[in-house]
């Protein structure tokens, strides 16, 4: 029982670090931003990917056989 309540009070305690260290990090604000440009790339990927494969869906359709 008593490694059992160790082992719990140092996870507590290390996530009651990790925590504070979290809430306290000046760089908090650079994460929406980051957040939003991925969503961005996504979308301009998705989209480029979305063209080429129209485009060559196309061509392939265009081949007379």
């Amino acid at each position: 029982m008593l490694p059992l309540i160790t082992h719990l009070t140092a996870t507590l305690h290390t996530a009651r670090t990790r925590w504070r260290t979290a809430r306290s990090a000046p760089e908090r604000g650079d994460m929406p931003d980051q957040i939003v440009w991925i969503a961005l790339l996504v979308i301009l990927a998705i989209t480029v990917v979305g063209i080429i494969t129209a485009k060559v869906i196309a061509k392939a359709n265009g081949i007379g056989m």
